[in-house]
């Protein structure tokens, strides 16, 4: 996730949540981000603006006024930024916001704002229950403020509900989707991800090497980017991206089944799992034990299913990974052209620092129609902005440059 040249302002309002919006500024300023902090009263009686300042290398703002302070301040900053989040944002600044008050630099800055703004609430749940914070975000969210719900569990007063401040990874993925340009913006994009496990008997199965990771990063990429992402995943111990809709799957059979549902609606299909193609013929009810014999198991085709799928095809496109050890243009080719593919992802899995089970990958575009583009090695998140780059072209080209499409 990149901020790079990103100028965000970060608002911080008073709640015990406040350490974490310390984090969320150094993972801002990581990622490339140029982040001004500005605190309430109640915000500094938690976290210093010395922390602040220290990680960010800005001063941070604290007032309307004093030495230093430009009689302007409260009006330019929430208008030379990308982007502002408030984080935490406590039932107190949420209403002031909604009611249009500016007794501080914070909420003067809101009022002549004109910069996208991200509201992470952080309260007790109780608070965050009332009525009137609820109407509150409501009648904020009419206004096109982002609002990211809070989290559910134990909070610091000792009670258990919703209105933990949201993960910073969160965070960073919703301020990510503000500051991107929505290319994909009404697109509706299905993503397959992971491994299939096909079962033998109640606790052994077939499977693979694939960690899901290329197919998470290119779901977290296309939301971010606007689109409406189903991503349907094998079992993978990753956690489900923020905005994403996910669909668990185990078999192949059941893939396809979750696939032949939603195929039909969407505008492209992202075939990043790696599925398996072959299946034991038959399920033993009970574990197989050992025994003096060799066991002889039978297997069956699994169906192909981007073959399947594009019996469905109408204004799809479909783009599908091919996983290989010998020739990759060739087999590439081959693949794309017997599953009736616009697009494959070939890439050479006998590489430690490619493929399965590692953050980075070295992969060759292959299209339907031009030349093949080989990639460098780089983060699978890169490969992904790069794969839906292709995409947003290939819907940008004239028909007769769609091959036909």
């Amino acid at each position: 996730m990149h901020f790079n040249g990103k100028r965000i302002l970060l608002g911080v309002s008073g709640g015990i949540a406040c350490y974490k919006a310390v984090e969320l500024a150094r993972r801002l300023v990581t990622a490339g981000a140029q982040v001004k902090v500005v605190m309430t009263k109640g915000a500094q009686e938690f976290v210093t603006p010395l922390t602040f300042a220290a990680i960010t290398g800005q001063t941070v703002g604290t007032g309307l006024f004093g030495p230093g302070i430009h009689p302007l301040e409260h009006i330019w900053l929430g208008q030379q930024v990308d982007a502002i989040i408030l984080a935490p944002a406590t039932a107190n600044l949420i209403g002031k916001f909604a009611a249009g008050i500016g007794d501080d630099l914070l909420t003067t800055i809101l009022l002549a704002a004109t910069r996208p703004v991200l509201l992470c609430p952080a309260m007790n749940c109780e608070m965050y229950a009332n009525p009137v914070v609820q109407e509150n975000l409501a009648r904020l969210q009419q206004r096109g403020v982002q609002v990211l719900p809070p989290g559910a569990g134990p909070l610091a007063c000792g009670a258990v509900g919703y209105g933990r401040l949201p993960e910073v990874e969160d965070m960073l993925a919703a301020l990510s989707r503000l500051v991107r340009p929505q290319d994909l913006a009404g697109r509706h994009l299905l993503v397959t991800a992971g491994p299939t496990h096909e079962d033998l008997d109640p606790v052994r199965f077939l499977t693979n090497r694939s960690s899901g990771k290329m197919g998470y990063a290119l779901a977290r990429a296309a939301w971010r980017r606007g689109a409406r992402v189903t991503l349907v995943s094998g079992p993978t111990a990753l956690p489900d991206p923020y905005g994403v809709e996910v669909v668990r799957v185990r078999s192949a059979l059941d893939l396809l089944g979750a696939l032949w549902e939603r195929f039909p609606q969407a505008d492209a299909l992202l075939m990043a799992a790696a599925v398996s193609d072959y299946r034991p013929e038959s399920l033993a009810a009970q574990k197989m034990k050992r025994g003096p014999q060799a066991q002889q198991i039978n297997l069956v085709q699994n169906p192909d299913l981007l073959k399947e799928l594009a019996k469905l095809k109408t204004h799809q496109v479909l783009v599908g990974f091919a996983a290989e050890t010998g020739d990759l243009l060739a087999e590439g080719r081959r693949k794309l052209r017997e599953k009736n593919l616009d697009l494959i992802v070939a890439n050479e899995v006998n590489r430690p620092d490619s493929g399965f089970a590692v953050d980075t990958n070295e992969v060759t575009l292959i299209p339907r129609e031009g030349e093949p583009l080989a990639l460098p090695l780089m983060s699978k998140e890169e490969v992904a902005e790069r794969l839906l780059d292709w995409l947003v072209d290939y819907w940008g080209a004239g028909p007769g440059e769609q091959g036909g499409e």
